[in-house]
């Protein structure tokens, strides 16, 4: 999913003192697993959905995301938009803390956003910048991160100035990334979220224990969170039923038909704001140049038997890079073949084979190669995608099985071979999250390394536009195009399915997959 680990945080035990001593007797503790290992916990530089679950438990930025997902005041008390929108101002709440009691001011959010977007951090978010005046000047480096429009109005105000109009700016501030740190104070080990690190073990968990700075600490339930790393969904399911776990990451396909039946109460799918995609590397042939191929490749897999039957429902077949139903007033446009039968389908499929040079009387395709994560569910489905190509296009896969941040890595360099099995969750609710991971200027997160002018040109218009329903009609047209030119095959739309015990108070199906510890509680 999302989140890259650029860096490897968790090398060697890490213990921290606290500023508060934890007693064991009558203490709340909340044991959560968060799948892969994260690879840092800095909010600059993270990337993977684990880092970010306890990115938001450690910061809170001038908005967090709320119960359900919903961006929520946070850090920031309230803000005021200029009439053109191009100028946000922030004031930060008087009680605001990091972690060892020093006050949170409006040069921390300076400093971090200026870190952000500073060439040398190298973080895969420094486009979230990019909407501020000189941000993408200074991501590429050709003017120096002190020009950023961002400052300090005193002490408590922080102001930020636009280079054009952004709709979606709000969701944005309130993503990991945009979290502020502490100069001079290691990122992780300082912050101004409901928990602080109090240990981190490699490949085993992160203890988080409740800040008794932060301002909201009165009202914080859980005394401690346990972050339990968990590659394989097998284990993770055997230690949720040895009660070790109150809350699993996911769930082995194996056991959905066993949740549904026989632990239903504990059992929480969450339909996500998500798509997992094969993504083709377009740096190289015989994908850059040939978009039959690329078409044929995806019309030829059977979205819905994936969905059905070798995933046991639950889950959405993907059509579009960008989920249905999820943001009020887009519908992403469909490809016309998706109205087609699978059959029809299989038939165009194989004439675009032809069309492209390759199958019966054409040039033999040499195997393909999948890159994808060490996760069975992720196996299952590439799997089922290999014997679909072989069956009806002759074409045969080789499998290239790496850890989750390895593959993250080899996708934000483009050095896989052929193709990456990989799937993006949103950081906030709106097409354009998922819509600009495919802009020819951003270099890490353009995992298929897509590049259209016409396409970034309807980007940029939707986002300078001030009108809610034509900003979205020309993202519209945007998807419409890369689906065009298939860059990407989507598979499906996710419904995290995990357990998560009856005990836990406050979980809900959020879209976005959070659920911060702050807003939990645990019964008895």
């Amino acid at each position: 999913m999302r989140r890259l680990a650029r860096s490897l945080l968790l090398s060697s035990l890490v213990l921290l003192p606290l500023v508060a001593p934890v007693t064991a007797w009558g203490e709340t503790v909340f044991r959560r697993g968060i799948g892969s290992a994260p690879g840092t916990i800095d909010p600059g530089k993270a990337d993977l959905h684990p880092e970010s679950i306890v990115i938001y438990d450690l910061y809170e930025g001038l908005l967090t995301p709320g119960p359900d997902g919903k961006p929520i005041a946070g850090a920031a008390a309230s803000w005021e938009i200029s009439p053109d929108g191009r100028t946000y101002t922030f004031s930060l709440r008087p009680d605001g803390r990091w972690s060892d009691g020093s006050k949170v001011t409006a040069k921390d959010f300076v400093y971090a956003w200026r870190r952000l977007a500073s060439p040398q951090q190298a973080s895969p978010y420094a486009y979230y910048v990019w909407p501020i005046v000189n941000g993408k000047e200074v991501t590429a480096g050709t003017k120096p991160p002190t020009e950023l429009g961002v400052e300090a109005v005193g002490e408590l105000m922080f102001r930020v100035k636009l280079a054009e109009p952004a709709a979606y700016f709000l969701g944005q501030v309130a993503h990991q990334s945009m979290s502020p740190v502490k100069e001079g104070a290691t990122p992780g080990q300082v912050g101004n979220g409901a928990y602080m690190l109090a240990e981190m073990v490699p490949q085993t968990h992160l203890k988080l224990v409740k800040n008794p700075h932060f301002r909201d600490a009165a009202n914080v339930k859980i005394d401690t969170v346990m972050h339990i790393v968990t590659e394989n969904v097998d284990t993770e399911l055997k230690r949720y039923r040895a009660g070790e776990l109150d809350a699993t990451y996911t769930l082995p396909v194996t056991a959905v038909a066993w949740a549904r039946q026989e632990a239903a109460a504990d059992y929480m799918p969450t339909p996500t704001y998500s798509t997992f995609f094969m993504a083709f590397n377009l740096t190289r042939e015989p994908w850059k140049s040939s978009p039959k191929l690329r078409q044929a490749l995806s019309m030829a897999i059977d979205r819905d038997i994936i969905v059905n039957k070798v995933l046991n429902g639950d889950l959405r077949p993907a059509y579009s890079f960008t989920p249905p139903g999820k943001v009020a007033g887009y519908e992403p446009p469909l490809p016309a073949w998706a109205a087609l039968t699978q059959t029809q389908r299989d038939e165009q499929a194989k004439k675009l084979l032809v069309e492209a040079g390759y199958g019966p009387g054409g040039k033999p395709l040499p195997p393909v190669e999948i890159l994808l994560t060490q996760n069975e569910n992720n196996k299952r489905v590439m799997i089922a995608v290999a014997a679909m190509w072989k069956q009806k296009l002759g074409v045969d896969v080789v499998m290239n099985n790496q850890e989750f941040r390895v593959v993250s890595s080899i996708g934000n360099q483009k050095t896989y071979k052929d193709t990456l099995y990989y799937g993006w969750i949103g950081d906030f609710p709106d097409p354009i999250n998922f819509l600009k991971l495919l802009r020819s200027d951003v270099a890490q997160q353009n995992y298929p390394a897509y590049q259209n002018k016409e396409y970034d040109a309807l980007l940029d218009k939707a986002n300078a536009s001030l009108d809610p329903a034509e900003r979205l009609a020309l993202l519209g047209r945007a998807e419409a195009l890369y689906q065009a030119d298939n860059p990407l095959i989507p598979i499906m739309h996710n419904t995290r399915r995990r357990l998560v015990n009856p005990r836990v108070i406050g979980w809900t199906k959020a879209p976005l997959d959070q659920n911060p510890t702050r807003f939990l509680s645990i019964k008895g």
